[in-house]
């Protein structure tokens, strides 16, 4: 259950000046996920896209101990920044090694008995955190080298039963996955120590 938080003193807004006049999480000129890639084409463009995002996450992430990353939003949420972590690991293998591969990979944090154990699992244990990140970057490391493998987007996967799904709408799926919860990340960090969303 997500603590209360509403008599804690809240942190004050800041951000790193990248120049004179602009106010950014990081300086453009040393930003990670700026790597020049072009984006020529619908398979460059997903993926890129979807890179940019996952080191989003990780950026969000940055600098953070095992209370921080634990940290819930505001009651009655259970959102934390480890909790996306464990959410997101699942995310990736579900679609890309059990719908698109086709392996029998049970979830790594979800369970029919126990509703929302990515979320409520994500107590503050240094342990904890680091299989979370070692998880999420394993399923992370498994979807980049099945999409570079693939020689066609309308590859099809399989949800279940007959029912196919072709690899470009997994991208673009989780494109908006990522998208969603990195607006979560923004939040859940401005309120752990007041730093601002870029």
């Amino acid at each position: 259950m997500p603590e209360d938080t509403a008599d804690e003193p809240l942190p004050e807004r800041w951000w790193k000046p990248a120049t004179p006049n602009v106010r950014e999480w990081v300086d453009p000129t040393d930003d990670s996920r700026l790597d020049g890639a072009e984006f020529v084409d619908e398979k460059s463009t997903a993926v890129g896209y979807l890179r940019v995002y996952r080191l989003t996450l990780e950026m969000k992430c940055a600098d953070l101990d095992a209370a921080q990353l634990a940290r819930r939003s505001v009651p009655p949420s259970n959102l934390s920044l480890l909790g996306l972590i464990r959410h997101l690991a699942d995310v990736e293998r579900q679609w890309f090694r059990r719908v698109m591969a086709g392996q029998d990979a049970p979830p790594l944090y979800w369970s029919d008995d126990e509703d929302d154990r990515d979320w409520n699992g994500a107590v503050a244990d240094p342990d904890l955190v680091a299989q979370a990140w070692a998880d999420w970057r394993a399923e992370v490391a498994f979807a980049e080298r099945y999409v570079a493998d693939a020689d066609d987007l309308a590859a099809l996967g399989t949800l279940g039963g007959s029912e196919t799904v072709q690899l470009r709408s997994v991208l673009v799926h989780m494109i908006e996955e990522y998208a969603r919860h990195c607006g979560h990340a923004d939040l859940l960090r401005e309120r752990i120590d007041g730093r601002v969303g870029q």
